[in-house]
C-alpha cells in the first residue's frame, strides 16, 4: 500500500481535527478526498505531507513515517493554497532549483505548461495573481513526478477555461507517469472524470472509502405520494426528505428498497439514481430536510 493511516488523531488546543482516522490507499491510484469545510481534509494532507505530526496513531507512506523525513519529502509533493517560494527567485530559477531536489523533475514539461498558461518565467511567485499562483503551483507539482502527489483544492482562483485545461493536464500526466494522487475538493462533480476512489470524511472521521462506481449506486431518490413513500420505507434510514401537497421525495439506501422496487413502481413511486456528488452531500448532511428545515 502507498499510504496507510491507522487510528490517526490530531488535536489542537480548541478542537479535535481528526478523530481516529483509518484507511489505506493503493499505489498508482487517483483518490478524491471529499468533505465539507472543516471536515479535516487539509489537516490530513498536511500530516501525510509531513508538515504536521499527528497527535496519535500511525501514518506510513511506503512504509516510512512522513514527519521530518527527507526520503519521503523527495518523493512527495504537496500543492496547496499557501504554497510559497523564496521571493528572491524568479519562476525560471525556481524550476532550476527543482531539478536538484526532485529526481524525476520534468523541466521541459514545466516550461511548456507555463507558456501555455501565458505566465512569464521572469515573474516572481509572490507577484502572481491568485489564479496564476494556483496554476503555477499545480504545474510545479505535476512536473516533479513524485511517487505521491497531494493536491489540496488545486484549482482555487483559476478561471473556468484554465481549470478545464489543468484537469486534462493532471490526467495526461497520470497516464504518462502513473503515481499515487490525492485530490482534495469540495466539488466532486468536477473531478469525477479523474478519480478512481472516493475518500469521504466528515468531522474528522472517515464516512466512506469506496470506488467511485460503487459510490454512485449507494443512494436513490424516491418521488411520489408522501404517505405512500413513508409507508413503504418506514424501517429504512432516510438521508433526505421533502413533503409537499403534490409529491414527496426521500433519499434512501439502494439496498433498502431492492426487494421493493417492483412494488414501489407499481404504486406510482419513481426511483431515480443520484450522482456520486449528491451521495457525498447527503451522507454528510446534518439535516434531513436541507435548507428547508431552517425555514420551517
Amino acid at each position: 500500500m502507498a499510504i496507510v493511516c491507522t487510528d490517526v488523531y490530531k488535536k489542537y488546543r480548541s478542537h479535535e481535527a481528526l478523530k481516529g482516522m483509518s484507511f489505506t490507499i493503493e499505489e498508482d491510484k487517483i483518490t478524491g478526498l471529499i468533505g465539507r469545510n472543516g471536515a479535516g481534509k487539509s489537516t490530513l494532507l498536511k500530516i501525510l505531507a509531513g508538515h504536521l505530526r499527528s497527535t496519535s496513531g500511525e501514518v506510513l507512506l511506503y512504509g516510512e513515517q512522513p514527519f521530518n523525513n527527507l526520503k519521503v519529502s523527495s518523493n512527495l509533493v504537496f500543492v496547496e493554497d499557501t504554497m510559497s517560494f523564496s521571493p528572491i527567485f524568479k519562476l525560471d530559477e525556481i524550476f532550476q532549483i527543482a531539478k536538484d531536489f526532485y529526481p524525476n523533475w520534468q523541466d521541459d514539461l514545466a516550461r511548456k505548461l507555463l507558456e501555455y498558461a501565458d505566465i512569464s518565467d521572469k515573474n516572481y511567485h509572490h507577484k502572481l495573481s491568485k489564479g496564476q499562483k494556483s496554476t503555477f503551483n499545480l504545474i510545479y507539482g505535476l512536473a516533479t513526478r513524485c511517487k505521491i502527489t497531494l493536491l489540496d483544492e488545486p484549482m482555487n482562483g483559476m478561471d473556468e477555461a484554465i481549470r478545464s485545461d489543468m484537469y486534462r493536464a493532471i490526467l495526461k500526466e497520470y497516464i504518462t507517469f502513473p503515481r499515487t494522487i490525492i485530490i482534495s475538493s469540495h466539488h466532486l462533480q468536477e473531478i469525477e472524470h479523474l478519480i478512481e476512489d472516493v475518500l469521504l470524511i466528515n468531522q474528522g472521521q472517515v464516512t466512506l472509502h469506496a470506488p467511485l462506481e460503487d459510490v454512485k449506486g449507494l443512494l436513490v431518490k424516491l418521488v411520489g405520494n408522501s404517505e405512500m413513500i413513508n409507508e413503504w420505507i418506514n424501517s429504512s434510514e432516510i438521508y433526505y426528505e421533502k413533503n409537499s401537497q403534490i409529491n414527496g421525495e426521500a433519499i434512501v439506501e439502494t439496498t433498502s428498497i431492492t426487494s421493493l422496487k417492483n412494488e414501489l413502481i407499481a404504486k406510482g413511486i419513481t426511483i431515480q439514481p443520484i450522482s456520486a456528488s449528491e451521495v457525498c452531500k447527503y451522507l454528510t448532511s446534518q439535516r434531513k430536510g436541507g435548507i428547508d428545515d431552517v425555514f420551517k
